[in-house]
């Protein structure tokens, strides 16, 4: 989606006002564990960059604290409104990393239409394109925090639907059965509702399409008000936390979303020794684990700062 330039300017100053790991924080003064001080990286200011929602705020948080115990003195820059505002923060050197999902940059970022089936040829393909726009990528996590459509335990048990083919013949069927709560970003991009919808041929009336923060389409579906089904993302500990069918997408329109490292190129250059720090951390990062550490944070409502902290202590990252 374009932006402003106002808008631009406006994220932009607001990064700068970003603060290193303090004291006071679960990042501040981690022990000696797998990650070892990098000599080249002592003090070295690196920023780091995340969306707004809990799963970007958790991966950003596990950046900054697995930076400090490699001994760089990390910026805290996450919780950038809006996918295309934090790409936009990497690409002007507002920031120099965050975590991002390749569906996301092959449809949204390099313009591709067709995703690819194979999760490692996603990244690779991801990885080649992006060299032209200045950013290299890194530790590709085997996490896949797909977009999915999914109805609470009444709707879906009422209607029948199973699969998204299902939902789109409810569509065409009964539409006010098949009202929709989605997120802004679903609503406008391809990868999301206009991109379904053409993929799996309905139309659903703009009055049984309801517009809402991404964090309360969750409850919002669980109580079947004003919607039995949304959209969501599929390792949200929501999705479990409101017992929430995740529907099939039986044409396979959903590329693969796998989160890794997206790092401004001469950052990436300069300091070629991050990618080690980040590796090992992402291949501990699959489906499961991550589910897991987003349920605490959104679920149980603990703070992504120390969810990252405990988690990477717990795995043997930091002392």
């Amino acid at each position: 989606m374009r932006r402003t330039t106002a808008v631009v300017l406006a994220f932009v100053t607001a990064l700068a006002a970003g603060c290193t790991i303090g004291k006071d924080q679960p990042g501040a003064g981690v022990g000696e564990g797998s990650i070892k001080k990098i000599d080249a990286l002592s003090g070295t200011q690196i920023r780091v960059g995340s969306k707004e929602f809990d799963e970007q705020l958790l991966l950003g948080q596990i950046a900054l604290v697995a930076l400090q115990a490699a001994g760089a003195s990390p910026q805290d820059k996450t919780n950038i409104t809006g996918s295309s505002n934090v790409r936009q923060a990497l690409t002007s050197g507002a920031i120099d990393l965050y975590w991002e999902y390749t569906g996301t940059a092959w449809i949204s970022y390099l313009h591709e239409t067709k995703p690819i089936a194979d999760a490692q040829a996603q990244y690779d393909a991801v990885k080649k394109a992006d060299v032209a726009g200045g950013v290299t990528w890194w530790a590709r996590s085997p996490a896949n925090d797909t977009y999915a459509i999914a109805g609470n335990a009444g709707t879906v048990a009422r209607t029948g639907v199973k699969t998204i083919s299902d939902y789109a013949a409810l569509v065409k069927r009964d539409p006010a059965a098949a009202s929709t709560c989605m997120g802004p970003e679903f609503k406008s991009r391809d990868d999301g509702f206009p991109g379904l919808a053409k993929a799996y041929g309905f139309a659903l009336p703009e009055p049984q399409v309801h517009l809402l923060n991404d964090a309360v389409v969750y409850p919002s579906v669980g109580k079947g008000d004003p919607c039995g089904f949304g959209s969501v993302a599929s390792t949200d500990g929501r999705v479990a936390g409101q017992k929430l069918t995740v529907l099939e997408d039986d044409k396979h329109f959903f590329p693969t979303y796998n989160p890794a490292i997206s790092i401004a190129a001469g950052v990436a250059q300069k300091y070629p020794q991050l990618e080690q720090v980040f590796t090992p951390i992402a291949e501990k990062l699959d489906t499961a684990t991550l589910t897991d550490l987003n349920k605490k944070v959104s679920v149980d409502g603990q703070k992504p700062a120390t969810v990252a902290h405990d988690w990477l202590k717990a795995a043997g990252f930091i002392g």
